[in-house]
């Protein structure tokens, strides 16, 4: 198995041949059972620390690990930690490795988890950086892609939403420019859309389009990737009430659709899709959220015996 990284931080960090092998082995652990799969990490501990509030990529690690056979520590609530006395990130990192062989790690401050990686001896995992990357998110989201459509290249992928501070569609934006050949539709109002730099460092491996209106492209798009307007990015209250409500997507949306349309959306949903879609053939957020945990086990079962420095 030739995967030379050492620590998932950024999509940046990863070749095309890397993604390949992570989605290879996601599908590998998807097929086995757990009692196929339950002495992977034996004896190892990895640790699990939540310095922001998460649902789904907390405790798809935590089942990936269980189901591995590994013990995790750690927490849910930066509030329980040390952190809550004034220990800086580093040094926090560096303790958890002494108890543990891989930290998985979410943090509010864009660039913590290559701070930690820094400092670790131990392999890290991003589950998430501020409005930064979310690595893990981008391989489940291709993992899911890779199955609905069977090929990631030739698609129309459609971006919608909070794409300014969406962590989720920056990083993706990242990964489908190793794959090339695609076009990307940038939907979003004038006040989240992509930050430039993102387009211009994707410029000429993928085609990208933006727009504030969704219909203008939509019947071109073979997967329409929604994302909620986050709250907790916005500086001014009064900005996030205004624009809130910019797109929700209804039952209405599929008679403008190619078939075999699809929506995705990393979660937790607001109101930016109606349930009334979620029983329809569109829909594959729910799909997109379980794929989390072979793409999780896989990563874990290729990290598990890494030697750093």
């Amino acid at each position: 198995m030739d995967f030379k990284l050492t620590d998932i931080v950024s999509i940046n960090d990863f070749s095309r041949a890397d993604i390949d092998l992570v989605l290879e082995k996601a599908a590998e652990m998807e097929k086995l059972p757990v009692s196929k799969k339950n002495t992977v990490l034996a004896n190892k501990t990895v640790a699990s620390v939540f310095f922001e509030p998460s649902t789904r990529t907390r405790l798809s690690f935590e089942t990936a690990i269980q189901n591995l056979g590994g013990q995790v520590v750690g927490f849910a609530d930066a509030e329980v930690s040390s952190t809550k006395k004034g220990e800086s990130l580093s040094d926090s990192i560096r303790i958890l490795a002494g108890y543990a062989d891989m930290i998985v790690m979410r943090h509010s401050i864009e660039g913590a988890a290559r701070r930690a990686a820094e400092v670790s001896d131990k392999p890290i995992i991003n589950g998430g950086d501020g409005a930064n990357q979310h690595p893990t998110q981008t391989l489940l989201d291709l993992y899911t892609i890779k199955k609905a459509f069977g090929k990631i290249s030739g698609l129309n992928i459609g971006l919608l939403g909070d794409l300014k501070y969406g962590r989720t569609v920056h990083s993706l934006m990242y990964a489908l420019k190793k794959y090339g050949n695609v076009n990307v539709y940038c939907i979003a109002p004038d006040s989240l859309k992509m930050p430039a730099e993102i387009i211009e460092d994707v410029k000429g491996k993928i085609n990208v389009k933006e727009t504030s209106k969704l219909e203008e492209f939509l019947p071109e798009i073979d997967v329409l990737y929604a994302t909620r307007i986050q709250k907790e990015r916005f500086v001014d209250e009064f900005e996030y009430e205004q624009i809130k409500n910019v797109f929700i997507l209804g039952k209405e949306i599929l008679e403008n659709t190619k078939k075999g349309f699809k929506i995705m959306h990393p979660l937790p949903r607001v109101n930016e899709i109606k349930p009334e879609l979620d029983e329809t053939d569109a829909a594959l957020y729910f799909e997109q959220a379980k794929n989390g945990l072979p793409v999780r086990e896989a990563l874990l079962s290729i990290l598990k015996d890494v030697k750093k420095g």
